[in-house]
């Protein structure tokens, strides 16, 4: 492990020298804990312990040499007093406490038999851990805090900050589903593979809610939130390492670099939002829709044809592949929503689809659809349908009910930044 440490002892260098082993090795130290102590609950809390002893130790010291093993260590030696305190003659304890001396703080540096954890195991650990904070036993708000905790190293502050609620709050999630998970008796090891492929449904739709949460903040003052959204990309580009026969995998990755490459045009100097037909397409990352592109050929290279992910991945190909809105082949983009509403029917893909009808064939057929849904109430409350009915309004020429819809969609709307663009729109109307 590289060192961290980057000045004399002192507060502020130690939080810096821990939050950067910890947002780099918290899965694998978590899942290796978990795996020697047989106790998810239990490896995550000593390795919390052991990250405030750090905080503590290399204050006064500096970092030790191993950071990483110096915290393994320190938090097995907090499991062993676990065991030691539920029962002083446990067998369990005595076989956890061989070979590792009170005085230890990091495991010695020769030899593979004493790195932190085994070297063939680091792939099973860290997919296990996806797994388990995943848990179908786990409400989809404790999966999420529970991922961005145990697998993305976040701090409860951090996924408190990104996704608005009080630290409180995220710091009872994962209490319990902590609980929840010792409760249901869940142990730390990958499902068999009758299970898996089922399961990691779970672990991708995790990822998919981070990621479109930092792409498109439902609520707030910013319109992007991209350190959430570029922490979605980086778990999901482990689970595609761990994972490369998985073809959602590939292609949820595929979406996220894609999406994520217009990152940049998005907003403005001043972090207000940008229209798809002014974004300047310069600024688009030409790295990440290569890369974007490449790992939805992975995805289609399983013969299977695309699952939902892939179907928007290739959506958002024909975006990154256009010079210009009206260059959009959007003929295909209708076809691709029509078959992601086959595969994952939602109010939200119809609604897409109507948007993409628009542009390909003129408003009126897409308007239709659009009061479809009205109708049928299915995105009631949501400002994204009256949003896109008023823009459908506008082109037809019906400019009074065209802004009475774009000020409810205001109305409805909890993004500063998204309200600021709707507002607008409605006083262009005159």
């Amino acid at each position: 492990m590289p060192q961290v440490y980057d000045g004399p002892p002192g507060g502020d260098a130690a939080r810096r020298a821990v939050e950067a082993v910890w947002r780099i090795e918290s899965a694998r130290i978590v899942g290796a804990l978990a795996r020697w102590t047989r106790d998810f609950p239990l490896a995550e809390d000593v390795a919390q312990e052991a990250l405030a002893e750090a905080l503590v130790g290399w204050s006064r010291d500096g970092p030790p040499r191993d950071p990483v093993g110096w915290l393994l260590a320190t938090a097995r030696r907090r499991a062993i007093d676990v065991f030691r305190r539920r029962s002083a003659l446990d067998e369990r304890y005595a076989a956890l406490a061989a070979g590792l001396t009170e005085g230890e703080t990091a495991p010695a540096a020769a030899g593979t038999e004493h790195l932190p954890w085994d070297p063939d195991r680091i792939e099973d650990d860290v997919l296990a851990l996806m797994f388990i904070a995943c848990h179908p036993v786990l409400s989809p708000e404790a999966r999420v805090a529970l991922t961005l905790r145990t697998v993305g190293g976040l701090s409860s502050e951090e996924i408190a900050r990104a996704f608005l609620v009080p630290v409180p709050t995220v710091q009872a999630r994962i209490t319990r589903a902590k609980r929840t998970i010792a409760a249901a008796g869940v142990p730390f090891e990958l499902p068999p593979a009758d299970e898996r492929r089922e399961r990691l449904g779970g672990v991708l739709s995790v990822l998919y809610v981070i990621f479109t949460e930092g792409s498109t903040a439902t609520a707030g003052e910013r319109l992007l939130r991209p350190e959430l959204a570029y922490e979605a990309v980086r778990l999901c580009r482990t689970l595609v390492v761990l994972v490369p026969e998985e073809a959602e995998a590939h292609a949820l990755l595929a979406l996220f670099e894609l999406t994520a490459a217009r990152f940049p045009a998005r907003t403005g100097p001043d972090g207000e939002a940008v229209l798809l037909e002014d974004q300047d397409r310069r600024l688009w990352d030409r790295s990440a829709i290569r890369r974007g592109v490449a790992e939805l050929g992975h995805a289609l290279a399983g013969g299977r044809g695309l699952g939902p992910y892939g179907l928007q991945a290739a959506i958002a190909s024909c975006h990154a592949a256009a010079p210009t809105v009206g260059e959009t082949d959007w003929g295909r983009i209708v076809l691709l929503y029509e078959a992601l509403g086959r595969v994952a029917p939602s109010p939200v893909v119809e609604l897409n689809r109507a948007i993409a009808l628009a542009m390909a064939e003129g408003p009126g057929e897409a308007l239709a659809l659009v009061d479809d849904l009205a109708a049928s109430g299915r995105l009631s409350g949501s400002h994204l349908l009256p949003g896109v009915r008023g823009e459908l309004l506008a082109r037809l020429g019906r400019t009074a009910e065209a802004r009475a819809e774009l000020e409810l969609a205001a109305r409805l709307c909890r993004n500063v930044t998204e309200r600021a663009v709707l507002l607008r729109k409605a006083a262009a109307l005159g």
